[in-house]
């Protein structure tokens, strides 16, 4: 039997109406029903923002679906020592993949809302030279609207989303019983430890991409105190707040890199003799890139120094 095909523009053959009673964890439940109250959470968002990423009139659909998505992939890789490992790792295998099929959507969107963002400050002229610097970029989004709806619209991932509800509606496959588990406020520990042993690699002037890398432990972190914070109140509340704000100093680092590089790159794209304007627009613009992320570099140990001062209270 074909696998089935869902339209471009309706909704998953599976909604919140199909899944039971939401799930809710109590301090005395398992580590492992925690998770699966996480995933419950998290495919009822996704399920929720599925037809308005389908229809992309507000982008900010698709960007909540993507968030679900990295909750549940991070959610199963803090609890991989909870849960059958063969299981866990095919899960986030498959939501890694339609990851990746919503990710350069998503990335294309917040790149043109930065960068029109930063044109329409410029006189009008200018502004018209930076027009013809991003146009590429409204057809490069279209592409990748079009490979994310043929995702979307196959039946793996309808499959994908079953397999997700099947895991909320049964106790999750865990290891053997003779195999200790830990607790999960010991996951968190050790994705803080992590975060620690990367910042003291990185050294005092670390590259960007290493940066980028902080940045991607910390969202373990944040991510997998979200799997406790039921338990534990206030210092877990504490430590993903300091989380959030180390994240968002390095989010916005990294945003400003990919942002220079792709201007870099348009200008490149438009030949050997681009318009004179236009190589001066994006000399301006490269310019405030690389000021910003020189600002936010300037402030990510601070940011980091508050995260470890609120990790000792976990």
């Amino acid at each position: 039997m074909s696998a089935p095909t869902l339209p471009s523009n309706g909704p998953a053959l599976i909604t919140v109406d199909d899944l039971p009673s939401p799930l809710t964890a109590e301090v005395s439940d398992s580590p492992a029903h925690h998770v699966r109250a996480a995933l419950d959470l998290r495919l009822r968002a996704l399920l929720a923002h599925d037809p308005g990423t389908r229809d992309g009139t507000d982008p900010e659909h698709l960007h909540q679906m993507r968030v679900s998505v990295r909750r549940m992939r991070a959610a199963l890789k803090a609890a991989r020592p909870l849960l059958d490992a063969a299981w866990s790792d095919g899960l986030r295998a498959e939501l890694g993949w339609l990851g990746r099929a919503l990710g350069p959507v998503r990335d294309l969107d917040v790149l043109l809302l930065r960068l029109r963002g930063e044109i329409a400050e410029l006189p009008a002229r200018e502004q018209e030279a930076g027009e013809q610097l991003v146009a590429a970029l409204d057809g490069e989004r279209d592409q990748a609207r079009a490979e994310m709806l043929a995702v979307l619209t196959s039946g793996r991932y309808q499959g994908l989303l079953e397999r997700i509800a099947d895991a909320i509606r049964l106790p999750l496959p865990t290891p053997s019983a003779t195999q200790a588990q830990p607790e999960l406020v010991d996951l968190v520990r050790a994705e803080v430890r992590k975060l620690t042993k990367a910042v003291r690699r990185a050294g005092d002037d670390p590259p960007d991409a290493v940066l980028h890398e902080l940045r991607i432990h910390g969202k373990r972190v944040r991510y997998t105190g979200e799997l406790v914070e039921p338990m534990l109140g206030a210092p877990v509340k504490r430590l993903l707040k300091a989380t959030a704000g180390l994240q968002e100093v390095l989010g916005d680092h990294q945003d400003a890199c990919v942002a220079e590089e792709r201007i870099r790159r348009l200008l490149d794209e438009l030949g050997e003799y681009p318009e004179a304007h236009v190589v001066f627009v994006a000399g301006r613009l490269v310019e405030r890139e690389r000021a910003r992320a020189t600002r936010l570099r300037g402030e990510w140990w601070a940011a980091w120094e508050h995260v470890a001062a609120r990790a000792a209270e976990v």
